[in-house]
């Protein structure tokens, strides 16, 4: 007897936008036409492994259990990433940022260091900040770090929190580098505990306003474009708030800030294109007229 066809699944414009809207309104991701056929052969694969004959099934799957939703939302975000995955930012971190907040913050009792990796995936980016903080700052051990690493992905942050990577994901980091701040085992290499105290992984939707404290520096790579503009500039304006005075905030490398209403400053160092919050002194000093000379 020869075996019957599979069917493959139905899926409708329609079916798309309730798909689409649906995930809007829980996570305020926006799917938009920019993204359109990614969206749909993602939505589509999810139907075949699935064994869903149409989207209104899946519709009604998600509807009725979160579990099933954040699979969903698994399978739609993107989670490409590496370590040092742009070299010239953290050429800029190590040369620029850095050494700008431990002269800053030099006499402080207790020294503190925090910068927040938003939207940090599987946690190759904040592992590459935490080895350049090693690498970079002098005398790192009397600085109380935090990295802050977020994301909406539960699954990816529960391989952020292993800490284990193959061989070939550590092409971009240097021999010395995997030497000092790895363990090789039969599983792969495993990031040593000293860098691994540095980060707390949490679960984040960057749209929920959660108060995260004072903030040195902000990483959101390649973030922002998920979300309306509205929403982008709600973000941004909650980074902008959280960030110490004299701050920095890196976007990824085809991003840019334009028409939003803080104060940001764009520096380029080398290759890299960085925003800085204005000093406190600065900041002062632009709500200050200034006095032509000879004025009395």
């Amino acid at each position: 007897m020869k075996p019957h066809p599979v069917t493959a699944p139905t899926l409708t414009e329609s079916e798309l936008g309730e798909i689409r809207t649906l995930i809007e309104h829980r996570s305020a991701i926006l799917l938009d036409s920019s993204r359109e056929r990614f969206f749909s052969t993602r939505v589509r694969e999810y139907l075949e492994e699935k064994g869903l004959p149409s989207g209104t099934d899946l519709l009604r799957q998600v509807r009725g259990s979160s579990i099933e939703y954040e699979a969903l939302l698994e399978r739609l975000l993107t989670q490409e990433t590496s370590f040092f995955r742009y070299p010239a930012v953290y050429e800029a971190l190590e040369k620029t940022i850095l050494p700008e907040v431990q002269e800053r913050k030099f006499w402080d009792n207790p020294r503190t260091l925090r910068i927040w990796s938003a939207g940090c995936s599987t946690g190759e980016e904040p592992y590459s900040i935490a080895i350049s903080v090693c690498d970079a700052l002098k005398f790192a051990e009397a600085w109380e770090v935090e990295i802050l690493a977020t994301d909406i992905s539960r699954k990816a942050l529960r391989h952020a929190e292993r800490g284990t990577y193959s061989k070939r994901s550590l092409q971009d980091v240097s021999l010395g580098q995997v030497e000092n701040y790895f363990t090789a085992g039969k599983h792969g290499y495993q990031v040593k505990p000293r860098i691994r105290r540095m980060i707390s992984f949490v679960q984040m939707n960057l749209v929920e306003s959660v108060y995260v404290g004072r903030i040195d520096c902000i990483f959101c790579m390649n973030v922002l474009m998920y979300f309306s503009d509205e929403r982008r500039l709600a973000i941004l304006r909650r980074f902008y708030d959280a960030l110490e005075p004299g701050g920095y905030f890196l976007l990824g490398h085809a991003e840019t800030l334009s028409n939003v209403p803080m104060k940001f400053e764009p520096v380029v160092i080398g290759d890299c294109r960085l925003y800085r919050k204005p000093g406190a002194a600065e900041a002062s000093a632009r709500r200050v007229p200034a006095v032509a000379e000879g004025a009395s």
